[in-house]
């Protein structure tokens, strides 16, 4: 395997307050890796650099090969890198099939006037769009929602459907922000089943956050722990489990 994603040395200063320091690691393509850490890590900061949201202080990060310290969120979205959010961002009063489709028309083109005209292709376009967003909502448990308001879903079942846009953006890599944040046990242990689902199903690199350590261990064979914007630990949830500063940062014991 090779990396998809890489971090060399990545700093980030807000006003002389480090917030990320000096923080290195690697994601292989095709791994399910976590970024875990007690809550105010980082870890959310570090998607933020990846995804272009802020700029690198120091260091490199680069996808599939390239540098994309200077790219623009757009930019690196369209290299194939999708994300979801700790604080959900769907389109509440839209229907649970119009969220999916809306990420999904990027990738069925027509132009302005057949859009505006409904002719040409815009059509085939659209059923083509439909289809593929009802068959993405058919995988993650919702196409009997699909007409349903967004808004009124459960909590855990809109978790599933911001996880269904980002995957109809057909990204190589998709981050993961903290999934599991206000689900309850039985709703953990189902959307566990869902990551590693689609990390299979659709050939999918994914590098999730998390500060609950269970679910990290549990689904995740690569793990970095950070701490205060550093990077603590790396390695496989047996050696994870047992780091000192890992312990530390968890439980405040001390070496």
């Amino acid at each position: 395997m090779s990396a998809i994603l890489r971090l060399g040395g990545v700093s980030r200063t807000f006003g002389g307050i480090q917030a990320v320091s000096d923080m290195s690691f690697s994601v292989e393509r095709g791994e399910l890796a976590g970024l875990m850490g007690p809550n105010g890590a980082g870890k959310t900061t570090v998607f933020n650099l990846i995804t272009g949201v802020y700029d690198v202080t120091s260091g490199d990060i680069e996808f599939d090969g390239r540098n994309i310290n200077r790219l623009k969120t757009y930019e690196v979205i369209s290299l194939g890198v999708a994300r979801t959010f700790q604080n959900l961002r769907i389109f509440a009063g839209s229907s649970v099939l119009e969220n999916v489709m809306t990420a999904a028309q990027q990738h069925h083109r027509y132009g302005f006037f057949e859009a505006l005209s409904h002719m040409g292709r815009w059509g085939a376009m659209e059923r083509a769009t439909r289809a593929e967003s009802m068959e993405l909502l058919d995988r993650v448990g919702l196409s009997d929602r699909a007409d349903q308001a967004a808004g009124t879903l459960p909590y855990g079942l809109q978790r599933r459907l911001e996880i269904a846009r980002a995957i109809s953006l057909r990204p190589s890599l998709l981050l993961l922000d903290e999934p599991a944040a206000g689900m309850n046990p039985e709703e953990v242990v189902k959307l566990n089943e869902l990551i590693i689902n689609i990390h299979g199903d659709f050939n999918l690199t994914i590098l999730l956050i998390e500060h609950h350590m269970d679910m990290v261990m549990e689904i995740c064979p690569h793990i970095v722990c950070m701490n205060f914007g550093a990077k603590i630990a790396e390695g496989s949830p047996e050696e994870i489990r047992n780091h000192p500063e890992v312990l530390k940062a968890y439980l405040g014991e001390e070496d």
